[in-house]
């Protein structure tokens, strides 16, 4: 019967399938990214343009993959996860080097950056793979599902992007933790990979990414060179008090003591310009957006579709969480953008992807029980 009604009150929306609410969390942080770009790039009305460009670009393709019944991307999970592991072979065997990462695939008419697509892949192909298998699911299907994570997750580690490859990681974790996995098995895998640690330090990271770690643990026995990011964000941070020192007042980025202030450490701009209070707001305008997206994931009518809705939704929690525990100094850094917020299109686009298909699976469900 809500949904029904939600259809009559927004018929023009149910017709394009977009979800009005969480449209309009994501107009909310869109409206605010602008100005706090405007702010962090030093006033820079080009930069406040191209980031609108990229937006109405983002918007656009959500538009358009929200028209998509969820049931295509359940039947192509398979193929499209395939192509996409392919894709970060051939980005470590042919792939583009800039700034000692192997990140990008040159095709010709553009360059693409294959990780991207595993952001999404992963999360389609995992709950493809447990809504074929009785829920909860048992350890095998547990077992082979971690072979699934792991391949990509490596392959995009290797690059090396450990902030691509944690979030790649997490949509595959949270869709077995939606399927049921057991608390038990949970437990046995943290030790596990808490077991693994010295191999992952000694094998897998590169020089610069154990200098991130050591950094996070004590930033100040190099405050002008590793540790230099994270004091300055964490002064900024500081500095905003409970109100905050106004819009294009904050002195740590207006006087560019702040690196990469309109980027990864856009919310320690945000915190010092607008306070405590405007801290908690935005968190409360992204926990309107998470709660919108779980919703519409607990009320799908496949086991496909709440799997898929819950793991995108959970992985932009991810998002959230790392990039403000990053800039507090809570977590290392590894290069995770503040979503809808930092200045950048190729994470943008993907996330907004994500969300048209929460959108799609939130109003096709509406036009199935909705009377004609």
């Amino acid at each position: 019967m809500q949904t029904t009604e939600e259809r009559q009150r927004n018929p023009w929306l149910a017709k394009v399938h977009l979800d009005g609410p969480l449209l309009l969390g994501l107009i909310a942080l869109a409206i605010i990214s602008l100005f706090v770009i405007y702010s962090a790039g030093g006033q820079d009305s080009g930069l406040v343009q191209r980031q609108a460009i990229r937006m109405g670009v983002s918007f656009f393709i959500m538009l358009i993959v929200a028209q998509i019944n969820p049931k295509t991307f359940r039947h192509y999970a398979l193929p499209i996860y395939l192509v996409g592991v392919l894709l970060l072979v051939a980005v470590l065997l042919f792939g583009e080097v800039g700034k000692g990462a192997q990140r990008w695939l040159d095709i010709g008419v553009t360059r693409i950056q294959p990780s991207e697509i595993l952001k999404l892949s992963v999360p389609m192909l995992m709950a493809w793979y447990c809504s074929r298998s009785q829920i909860p699911i048992r350890l095998q299907h547990v077992a082979l599902g971690l072979i699934f994570i792991l391949v990509p997750t490596l392959l995009i580690a290797k690059q090396p992007d450990l902030g691509t490859a944690i979030l790649v990681a997490s949509s595959g974790f949270f869709v077995l933790f939606l399927a049921g996995m057991s608390w038990r098995t949970v437990t046995s895998g943290g030790l596990l990979a808490a077991a693994s640690l010295p191999i992952f330090w000694f094998f897998l990271l590169r020089d610069y990414q154990r200098q991130r770690v050591l950094t996070f643990l004590n930033p100040e026995t190099d405050p002008l060179g590793s540790g230099y990011h994270i004091i300055q964000s964490k002064i900024a941070i500081g500095s905003g008090g409970v109100e905050g020192k106004g819009w294009l007042q904050g002195t740590q980025s207006q006087l560019e003591f702040l690196p990469e202030r309109h980027t990864d450490f856009i919310f320690s701009v945000f915190a010092e310009e607008f306070g405590f209070y405007g801290v908690i707001g935005l968190l409360i305008l992204y926990g309107f957006v998470i709660f919108r997206g779980m919703l519409i994931s607990m009320r799908a009518q496949s086991n496909f579709n709440r799997l898929l809705g819950g793991s995108i939704t959970l992985t932009f929690f991810i998002y959230v969480l790392v990039n403000i525990g990053m800039v507090s100094g809570l977590l290392p850094v590894v290069g995770v953008p503040l979503p809808l917020i930092s200045y950048g299109g190729t994470s943008m686009v993907t996330m907004m992807a994500g969300f048209g298909i929460l959108m799609g699976i939130a109003t096709h469900r509406r036009l199935v029980i909705s009377p004609s």
